[in-house]
């Protein structure tokens, strides 16, 4: 599973809710780190934090898509659910499932397996 997430304590959070579910993570702290370690790693899914100062999650989002390798990575995005321009933009690049960062705190391993569960022989387990 790989993680696109700077704040410490929302990655703390993040990496254990997945970890209970025996998910092994590794973490992108920046936009180029995404689709570079999306290709080296080709993780089961990726969890994107649209609202992250440290990464540009739309260009991230797009970069994967234009990957003629990565267009079948499921992407599960979280985004205040304020930012309407935002979700509108990450539906129109192909994310996979877009939730408010609340439903992402309260089902963060529920949604990840929604977003897994066609391709559930690629999930990583420990």
């Amino acid at each position: 599973m790989l993680v696109a997430v700077n704040d410490i304590f929302f990655y703390a959070k993040l990496r254990d809710a997945l970890r209970a579910g025996g998910y092994t993570i590794e973490r992108a702290r920046t936009q180029d780190e995404v689709p570079a370690k999306a290709q080296a790693l080709r993780p089961a899914a990726l969890v994107l934090n649209m609202n992250d100062p440290g990464l540009d999650g739309l260009q991230a989002l797009a970069q994967l898509k234009a990957d003629s390798q990565l267009p079948s990575l499921p992407v599960l995005a979280f985004v205040n659910h304020e930012e309407v321009e935002t979700w509108q933009r990450a539906k129109e690049l192909g994310v996979t499932k877009i939730v408010s960062r609340n439903e992402f705190s309260s089902r963060t391993r529920e949604l990840v397996e929604e977003v897994i569960q066609p391709n559930s022989s690629q999930v990583e387990k420990l």
